[in-house]
Order: C-alpha cells, then structure tokens, then sequence
C-alpha cells in the first residue's frame, strides 16, 4: 500500500498548498481501491449494486424470430415495385405459441408483436396498412392486398440473437445495476446477481458549534444540516452509512470517533475542522491516528480539505464488545480513507460531488466513466478569475428555440443552502476559465441521481 507522499510523488507538479480540482481527482483515483467481498444478490436486491463478475447470457435474446408488430406475416420476395400483393390469410400466430404449419406462396399468416415467426415467412405488413379483399369463402377478411412501395423484404422482423447470442455478455464487471439492467438480467431468468458488497461508510460532523435537532437554540451555534445532506448523498449512491452524529471538539470524543470509523467503515466522511485558524483537535487527531495530507484547494466553494487513511489494527477483545481496537500509524492491516471535507453546507456538497463521489464509486468497484457534463447557454454574466475552479449553483431549462440555458439561483455564498435546493445542477467554471458573457456556452454538472 502506498503512502501519500509515495502517491504525491507520482503527480506532476503537486502542491498541497495550491491543487488544482484535476489534481486532487487524480490523487484520489491513485488512493483508494475497490473493495473485493461479492455477494450473490436477489434481483430486488440487487438495484444500485455494482457487478462482481460479467454476466453470460445463457441462450440467444430473442430466441427465435419474431414479429416486430400487429400484422400479416409472409415470403417477402413476392414484393414488386410497381404492383400491389394480394395474400390469402391461412391461420393466425400468436405470442407464446408457435404456429403449426407453415406459409406457400400467395398466402399470409395474421400474426400478432413477439409471436414466432411460422416456416416460410420473413417479412411483416403492419395490419393497418393492408386493405381487406373480397374473399371466395365464408369467412370475411380472408384476403388482403398490399399496396406497391411499402415494404422490402424482412421489414418488421426481429431476428433470433440480435439482441443477444448465447455466451455473449450481457452485463458487464464494474456496471452498475440500473433498473434497465435489472429488466434485462430478469429477461435471461436470472434469479440473481453476482454484485460487490454495500461499502460502508461512516459519517460525523464535528465542533462545539454544531446543534443536533431537538437541540435548544443558543446564541452563535447552528443546526447540523450537513449531516442529512452527507447521508442523503451516501443514500443515493447505494452505501451503507454509519451515523456517528456530532462530535465536540474533544480531543478524547474525536479520538473515540475516529476508532469506532475506522474498524467500522472503509471510508470516512468528516465536515468541519479541516480550515485554517480552526481549533486543531480535529487535524491533530487525524494525524495521530493516520496518513494525512491537508490541502487548499483551488476551487470555489470548498477550498480546505483533507484526505488520507485511518488505519488500525484489531487487538484482543474485550469482555462486552466484538474486539477492541488499537491503532498504529502506517499500519496497512485495517484502515478507512478519510475524506475531511470543510464545514460551510455548500462546500460539503460541492466537495463530495467533484471528488467524494467519485471515489466512492471507485471503491465500490464501479467502472462506468462519470456522468458527461452539459453544455448550455449562460442567461447571465459572471465575474470568474482564472486560476481557480468554480462551481455555480445554477438552473438548466429548455430554451423556445429548444437549446438548453442556465442561471444562478441566488447567492453564491457557501452557507447559502437554500440556493442549492433550489438548483438543478453545478455550472462548472474550469481552472484556466475568465469572465463568462451573457450568451456564452458553459459546462453543467446535473444532480439527477446524485442529490
């Protein structure tokens, strides 16, 4: 296991005074790596989950050659150019059972979407563009004319396979199972999925200054929002969260927090106690029990962070308890990675969907690149200096002329929470990027599935 001065060193100009947001994605994706227990899971259990191992379809999808609609099934190669096709109806096919017989020339079979292709067919005319005949027998419908020009042969046919031959994959190690992908595997008969485990991680907030609810107000503190916000994120992203609450700046609270994390947990969330001029109980215990780097960024909002590992070591146990836990610095038996992320409510969001997110969905063993950023319109001007990267809360909507544009929702201030509920996404204002114009295109990071 590296350490992070070993990582640090693989990146090109690193600075822990003055990273850049693709810095620190970098160093992240060199940090953490996925976890390795699989679980077979029930399909309703399974939503959300990653995929431990490829999954082979056992048979081809469709298995036979079907109707792709409502119609009349036939020998295609009886279609002229210049002249309509009369067809005698012989029979009817429907979904589920195979036809007996098979289709001649000069005639059809009325077939309905999915059924089985009958012998002798290759081709469908969707019903309501045929025109009824006048038949020499009793039954009335028995002929139909198709006009010229409307077909080729093998239109409206699904072949056998084209979805999927047997012993191809139909799923992929890393996917992540999305309700699609849990209709298709259920399509194949599967009962189960072969997916990595929940990754556990622990969460807590911390400083004198911090109110759970049901709290009494008191002058200077405020109530805890990033805990429901850190948890609803968590939630979404399918972890298991471990609530650890408020933690008061105590040296002895801090210490029993970060133990009871990392024997618990494979990450570690953290907000507050990171910034300059804070009190340090929170760094320091961070240091005592880990590998740690603290960073400033260069982004807007979240500038101070910290990340690195909690490591220990299980010891004997203790009567009453499943183990005790001690700790060795550099130890690589046990551990969590930290992510200690500012207090301010914006910034914590902001932090976890730029670098948290990402790398939890690295540990969760999850392959699928990151969500593509949208490009839209800015409806207003916004002041941005290079060198650093911004992270707007904005509003995309439809434009009349159908392309996309976005605001601001407000002020951009990091404990503005209520401009976050209000946005729809991030206007991404990269490292290197000036002054953005009335009219100019912008990157936008949704929150759909995200917040």
């Amino acid at each position: 296991m590296k350490t992070l001065d070993q990582i640090a060193a693989e990146l090109e100009g690193y600075d822990p005074q003055a990273l850049s947001a693709a810095d620190v994605q970098a160093f992240l994706s060199r940090l953490v790596t996925p976890v390795q227990d699989a679980v077979e899971r029930l399909l309703f259990e399974a939503l959300g989950r990653v995929l431990a191992e490829d999954v082979i379809s056992p048979f081809d999808v469709p298995p036979h050659d079907n109707s792709a609609m409502d119609g009349y099934a036939f020998d295609g190669q009886q279609l002229k150019a210049d002249a309509a096709l009369e067809l005698q109806v012989v029979g009817t096919a429907l979904a589920g059972t195979a036809w007996q017989g098979s289709v001649q020339a000069g005639q059809c079979v009325k077939i309905m979407t999915g059924a089985i292709m009958p012998p002798g067919a290759d081709t469908v005319v969707p019903q309501e563009f045929v025109k009824r005949l006048p038949s020499d027998t009793a039954d009335e419908g028995s002929r139909i004319g198709i006009p010229p020009g409307l077909l080729r042969a093998g239109d409206n046919r699904r072949l056998r396979g084209e979805d999927l031959m047997q012993g191809q994959p139909a799923l992929r190690k890393g996917e992540l199972i999305t309700p699609a992908r849990l209709g298709l595997a259920a399509s194949l008969g599967l009962k189960t999925l072969p997916c990595w485990r929940p990754l556990r991680v622990a969460y807590f907030s911390t400083g004198d200054e911090i109110l759970s609810l049901g709290e009494a107000p008191r002058e200077g503190a405020v109530y805890d929002s990033n805990r429901y916000t850190v948890f609803g994120m968590l939630s979404r992203l399918g972890c298991q969260v471990i609530d650890l609450g408020v933690v008061r700046d105590d040296p002895a609270l801090l210490e029993a927090a970060f133990t009871r994390a990392a024997a618990e947990a494979d990450a570690i969330i953290t907000s507050g106690g990171v910034s300059v001029g804070e009190a340090d109980f929170t760094k320091t215990m961070m240091k005592k029990l880990g590998d740690v780097a603290f960073w400033r960024i260069a982004m807007r909002p979240g500038r101070p962070m910290a990340v690195g590992r909690i490591l220990a070591t299980k010891s004997a146990s203790t009567p009453g308890t499943t183990g005790a836990i001690s700790y060795k610095k550099n130890s690589n038996t046990h551990g969590a990675i930290l992510f200690g992320l500012p207090g301010n409510p914006v910034a914590v969001m902001v932090t976890f969907l730029a670098f948290v997110r990402p790398a939890l969905l690295q540990m969760m063993g999850a392959s699928a690149a990151p969500a593509p950023l949208l490009k839209a319109r800015s409806s207003e001007a916004i002041r941005k200096k290079p060198g650093r990267t911004e992270y707007q809360r904005g509003w995309v909507a439809t434009a009349a002329d159908g392309s996309l544009v976005v605001k601001t929702t407000g002020s951009q201030g990091s404990g503005v929470l209520r401009s976050m509920a209000e946005a729809n996404g991030l206007m991404v204002l990269h490292h290197a990027q000036g002054n953005v114009a009335v009219g100019d295109e912008v990157d936008v990071m949704m929150f759909d599935g995200a917040i």
